[in-house]
């Protein structure tokens, strides 16, 4: 995905960097450019205050769908895609929403458009999803389950 790709120039990153050495790397950039460090210059504490949303959006972004993230969540993701039915999606750009019963919302990355086709054709959805698309792209929860545990 494009955004991915972005985001990991924008803070020097690759694929294969660790979330601690991620989380040095962003501190380093928030150190370097945050508005506090401009008193009396207007203009550059702006251009500082932009620098430092769009590091903070990338960091976070980066850290959503980082492989340790992922691990540490693969339970939840697990139940969310084997036993919650699907209640909607949408397709835009190559990335697939698909928001679940459970109340989670996952994005799926540098999804093909006939895949997308696919899912929406299919007799059933969610076994087109789980076999086609949930352990095939990369992904990000962004809401949390609403499920209550009994």
């Amino acid at each position: 995905m494009k955004k991915i790709g972005d985001y990991r120039r924008l803070l020097g990153v690759t694929k294969a960097t660790e979330l601690k050495e991620l989380k040095t790397i962003y501190r380093d950039f928030m150190k370097e450019c945050h508005p506090d460090k401009f008193p009396g210059n207007e203009a550059l504490q702006l251009e500082a205050e932009e620098k430092s949303k769009e590091i903070i959006e990338a960091y976070h972004f980066l850290v959503s769908v980082a492989p340790e993230t992922q691990a540490s969540r693969i339970e939840e993701y697990t139940a969310t895609t084997t036993s919650s039915a699907i209640i909607d999606f949408e397709y835009q750009s190559s990335v697939l929403k698909i928001s679940f019963l459970d109340g989670s919302i996952y994005e799926y990355f540098d999804v093909p458009r006939n895949i997308y086709i696919k899912l929406v054709n299919a007799d059933s959805q969610g076994r087109f999803a789980r076999r086609h698309i949930y352990n095939s792209y990369s992904y990000r929860n962004i809401a949390k389950s609403a499920m209550v545990p009994a």
